[in-house]
């Protein structure tokens, strides 16, 4: 497949929905299998070997990065030779469709998973809750989740409103609570910024024995787009399936944030507000020698002026 990549280079973006699928299904069927799971979801198959990556996305979010407009584990697939399992979704559905949970039941039945020497499962909100809980199906496998949920089941997570639709979906049954879904799992690592209340407490449920939890402070609300922008997303899920990705691997790609300029504002910002106006200037010295970063620069100039002046301060 290295050699043949015929569809993987063409651009998806700009399509309405209809043509998109009909891109996307194109693409599937000329070296997989395209199969739909309902009205609001979708599945595509990439064979090669040995691999598999696994990976659960909106459509929205696919068109929302601005990129290719194709899916996450296309480009790993290009470069990597990997096969590429893409179960996708119109919106958030939290994967809770009987379509959905019976095409996992077929693959497990089928043994498919059996066939790859390493599997990953890969998601990012409500599809970092998808990729915890059908790791069920792929004993050994390795799960990224990102900012997941466990739950919406009001007896278990009441404390988070911000999905009233998901809220009235069932997470009772198969699949359903995605903490008890990594048993089987060789390891899962939830990342998640500490800083989101809702997101931390949902991290928090997940604590087993071969969960590594991953705070990522100052990613905020939406980790991903930053993990993508700081270019170590791909990097993860590389060492994820040569079988080295762990926490001291992890925080060795995260020092990337150090040249990730919206990491440092909301870290500028957070100092600002703390009022420490010395740590201050040690930021912005740094950021500007090191980036030449302008925003950066202007604090500089007015903090050295205000030394110079006697009247340092926040």
């Amino acid at each position: 497949m290295q050699d043949s990549p015929n569809g993987f280079d063409t651009p998806m973006l700009g399509l309405n929905k209809a043509e998109w699928l009909a891109k996307l299904e194109d693409v599937a069927e000329e070296h997989g299998h395209f199969q739909p799971l309902g009205a609001r979801h979708c599945a595509t198959l990439i064979e090669d070997k040995p691999v598999l990556l696994v990976t659960f996305e909106t459509m929205q979010s696919i068109q929302q990065r601005g990129d290719t407009g194709q899916p996450l584990g296309w480009e790993l697939v290009r470069e990597l030779g990997w096969s590429h399992l893409c179960v996708l979704c119109d919106g958030k559905t939290w994967y809770r469709d009987p379509e959905v949970i019976a095409y996992f039941d077929r693959l497990s039945d089928d043994g498919f998973f059996d066939d790859f020497d390493q599997v990953i499962f890969y998601g990012a909100g409500t599809c970092g809750y998808a990729a915890a809980a059908f790791s069920l199906v792929a004993p050994g496998a390795t799960v990224i989740a990102v900012k997941p949920q466990a739950t919406l089941a009001p007896d278990l997570a009441g404390w988070d409103r911000r999905f009233p639709a998901g809220r009235r979906k069932s997470f009772a049954g198969r699949y359903g609570y995605a903490p008890d879904m990594l048993g089987g799992a060789e390891k899962a690592f939830i990342i998640y910024d500490p800083l989101e209340d809702l997101d931390a407490m949902h991290a928090a449920l997940f604590r087993r024995r071969n969960v590594e939890l991953l705070p990522t402070r100052r990613l905020g609300a939406l980790p991903e787009p930053h993990l993508l922008e700081m270019q170590i997303l791909f990097r993860m899920l590389a060492k994820a399936g040569a079988g080295k990705l762990d926490r001291q691997a992890f925080y060795k790609l995260f020092r990337a944030r150090r040249n990730h300029v919206r990491y440092l504002n909301r870290l500028l910002g957070d100092i600002e507000t703390q009022k420490r106006p010395y740590m201050k200037a040690l930021l912005c010295a740094n950021v500007a020698k090191r980036l030449r970063e302008p925003r950066f620069m202007r604090k500089l100039d007015m903090l050295v002026q205000a030394a110079d002046e006697g009247r340092l301060a926040s």
